[in-house]
Parts: structure tokens; sequence; C-alpha cells
């Protein structure tokens, strides 16, 4: 998956997201609604994470395409 596919994935995920949380705007959501977004969420963290880890081996004059999609484990856990 090259930048521009990444950058597409990140779009269509926020954009469902987004539809998932308007649709339920003011409503209880169901255990099943809660866990699409939480993996939603987590594919996005994954997505950003591996724009960002392919931009600083570019910069850093090396392979993108060596970088894989880190485990949620990894993703979720990064200190802010």
């Amino acid at each position: 998956m090259d930048d521009a596919e990444i950058v597409r994935r990140i779009g269509e995920l926020a954009d469902k997201e987004h539809l998932l949380e308007r649709a339920h705007e003011g409503e209880s959501r169901t255990p099943e609604q809660v866990e699409e977004l939480r993996r939603i969420e987590v594919t996005l963290d994954q997505c950003w994470d591996l724009l960002r880890q392919r931009r600083a081996r570019r910069a850093a004059g090396q392979d993108p395409e060596e970088v894989a999609t880190r485990p949620e484990s990894v993703v979720e856990n990064y200190r802010q």
C-alpha cells in the first residue's frame, strides 16, 4: 500500500466513523456498535502510524516499503 492509498483509507474510515457517530447521536449504542467504532479507531491509528513510519523512512533515505502495520497492542499504547 502506498501513501496515497493509506491516506484514502484514512478518509474512508474517518467518514465511516463520523457516519456511525451521527447515526446514533443522543442514543445508547449497542455493544456491536461500540465494538465497530473501536475497531475503526484502532484501524485509523494503525493507518496513521503506517503513514508516519513510511514518511520517516523516506526522510531518512530508507525504503518506505520495508515497514509494516503494527499490531493494536503497539499503536494503542503510545505515550502521549
